[in-house]
């Protein structure tokens, strides 16, 4: 079912869903993806350790007691392990070096078989951050854009595994961003308080990036309050251990959700501390509201963003529904919040749910595309 719900692709790499297993050291090889998430959207292998620094870290880690992948080949190894996953899920590499040479033969490995490069800037062990691997990388933001720069010249899709609240977390996306990477995958652990939700809208509002959220996913309910923070997909870790069906479970739920919905990561409202996306779903600016702070990070004034949403809905659906609070459905609320006035222009125009909110899809991305101010450079 979920195959053809999603559009989701990069590149040359295509999701059949927004659900991934996220790498776990040691642990996360092709025989664990194909027995615990044969249904999921993306498997990131590893972490796996590439030069002689990394591998002689790796080495001090197992000597107390850490799980990890130590190969004396460890490209062979990464080319054996793609191959081997047998699922159809696409197929993502975490790494880890401390220079950048074999970085750069791995992109050249993992293009050629199809998968995406994964960076590894999270990791957090004292040995790894006296490496300068890990989350040192994000402590040294300018060798980790001239990694991320040199990796991609290569061609190879390429994820950066990052932590949240390590450093500046918009200015860690937007560097990513214009270094040129694909897609950023976020740990957004808030220590001893699970996920932090608001660093997912963080990195959100920062990129138009392909979003991996992470940590504490452990059934739909967490899942679709990340999806609603902005992440583009989700990964699970040790919650796949706890329960081998999760991943399987997430992919059914989120598959039923998007066919009865129809854009299965929207946003929260604006005045719900949404982001960016959310303002398709704002009123007419003819009151105060948080609406104009939004906006007006984009470089929209009020008459711009009305004009701009007006423009879009001008053939469109959206440009119907005169008995509406401000007389079109481009000015209505997301469909979860209940609104017998819209509810009843839908029915009207015999417009589905789903329908109605991939229109809503189609004019967030148009309002972003239009913005005076790209997210990137948002203040």
């Amino acid at each position: 079912m979920s195959n053809c719900l999603f559009d989701l692709h990069i590149g040359y790499v295509r999701f059949r869903n927004p659900i991934a297993l996220a790498p776990m050291a040691g642990i996360v090889d092709s025989a664990f993806a194909n027995q615990y998430a044969g249904d999921a959207g993306l498997v990131v292998l590893g972490a796996f350790n590439l030069d002689e620094g990394s591998i002689a870290v790796a080495s001090e880690l197992v000597a107390r007691g850490r799980k990890e992948f130590i190969s004396d080949e460890p490209l062979e190894l990464i080319k054996k392990e793609i191959r081997a996953v047998n699922s159809g899920s696409a197929v993502a590499v975490n790494v880890r070096s401390t220079t950048l040479e074999p970085l750069i033969e791995a992109a050249k490995i993992v293009k050629e078989e199809g998968a995406i490069l994964e960076l590894n800037a999270h990791c957090k062990q004292p040995e790894m951050l006296e490496a300068g691997i890990g989350e040192a990388l994000l402590h040294d933001l300018p060798r980790l854009s001239a990694w991320i720069k040199a990796i991609k010249e290569t061609g190879v899709v390429l994820s950066v595994k990052v932590r949240a609240n390590v450093v500046n977390d918009v200015k860690l996306a937007r560097l990513i961003d214009k270094a040129g990477a694909d897609i950023i995958h976020v740990d957004s652990m808030l220590e001893k308080f699970g996920a932090d939700l608001d660093a997912i809208t963080s990195y959100r509002d920062a990129t138009r990036l392909f979003l991996i959220g992470n940590n504490s996913v452990t059934d739909f309910a967490t899942a679709k309050d990340m999806f609603s923070r902005g992440a583009d997909m989700v990964s699970v870790a040790r919650g796949a251990m706890e329960n081998p069906e999760l991943v399987r479970e997430l992919v059914e739920s989120v598959s039923s959700y998007q066919q009865s919905i129809g854009w299965y990561n929207a946003p929260k409202h604006v005045c719900s501390e949404g982001d960016f996306r959310a303002l398709a779903f704002c009123c007419l600016p003819v009151k105060p509201c948080p609406v104009h702070a939004k906006f007006r990070k984009l470089g929209y004034t009020a008459e711009e963003f009305a004009r701009t949403k007006m423009e879009f809905a001008r053939g469109t659906m959206l440009e119907y529904g005169e008995d509406t609070c401000f007389g079109s459905l481009v000015w209505c609320c997301k469909i979860t919040k209940p609104c017998w006035i819209r509810n009843g222009v839908l029915n009207t125009l015999n417009l589905s749910d789903a329908e109605y909110m991939k229109l809503k899809e189609q004019l967030a991305k148009h309002v972003l595309d239009h913005a005076r101010i790209p997210v990137n450079e948002s203040q």
